[in-house]
């Protein structure tokens, strides 16, 4: 996918030609799938309260500022926490039962650029997917309100279940988003409530900042979160989350217990 997306327009027109002139197919319910992108060049880049419904019903829980920030909030997950539809999302007791899941759509990057103006940020766009920002939320909280560790842990970091090329979404602004745990909705959304939209994200990130293609970004969550819940409700081994995507798809993970 990494050689498909550093191709640019040519290599994605030449597997069109492919596909087109394929003689049979495979039934998707016949092949396990894994993350489009398994192993991303570099950490996934994240943006934190990027929905302000998001934000309000984290106020007065997790000590975090009394206003919505004027810049977007970014933070990064580990390579090592990518993982595709229906692998299992690891819940380790021994460091915490406080786990979380966050629905967010990503974009891949497809072309190098730094300093991108936003009027120009699109045409960066290799594609996009659904991402589960899994989260362990004290750890979370405990590195001085750094994110990094607590959204760092491996298999947290669910991906997939395919990337879906930008022509094909022709306004990543109004696409509905939601998630579902042992089937009942517990986020469900649209990304048009966006605070930062795509452009300015990219314009932001690539600041004196080189993107490179496969670059993945989330682009926040919305309202409906665990932690922010009363009471609150963390994530168990056995539940099974549902991500969905208007125009995407959806992407499903179980919980297990990690065992080491």
């Amino acid at each position: 996918m990494l050689e498909l997306i550093s191709g640019g327009e040519a290599a994605l027109h030449r597997a069109r030609e492919v596909v087109a002139a394929a003689t049979r197919s495979t039934p998707l319910g016949s092949v396990r799938l894994l993350a489009p992108i398994p192993q991303p060049p570099r950490n996934v880049m994240c943006v934190g309260w990027n929905y302000l419904e998001h934000f309000e019903e984290g106020q007065g829980r997790r000590g975090q500022v009394d206003e919505m920030p004027e810049y977007p909030t970014f933070f990064t997950k580990l390579p090592t926490t990518v993982i595709g539809p229906q692998q299992e999302v690891q819940l380790d007791p021994r460091i915490s039962t406080k786990l979380d899941y966050e629905v967010e759509l990503a974009l891949v990057i497809g072309r190098s650029g730094r300093d991108i103006p936003p009027e120009r940020a699109m045409e960066y766009i290799f594609g996009y997917t659904i991402v589960n920002d899994v989260s362990v939320r004290d750890v979370q909280r405990r590195h001085g309100q750094q994110w990094f560790r607590g959204k760092s842990m491996d298999t947290h970091c669910p991906m997939g279940p395919w990337i879906v090329t930008a022509d094909e979404v022709p306004d990543p602004h109004a696409l509905r988003l939601s998630c579902a745990v042992n089937g009942e909705t517990k986020q469900d959304s649209s990304t048009q409530y966006m605070v930062f939209q795509i452009p300015r994200l990219i314009q932001e990130l690539s600041l004196g900042t080189t993107l490179v293609p496969g670059d993945v970004v989330l682009t926040g969550t919305p309202p409906g979160v665990g932690f922010a819940r009363t009471p609150p409700e963390y994530l168990q081994a056995g539940d099974v989350m549902e991500l969905s995507i208007e125009s995407i798809g959806t992407l499903t993970n179980p919980v297990v217990t990690y065992t080491g």
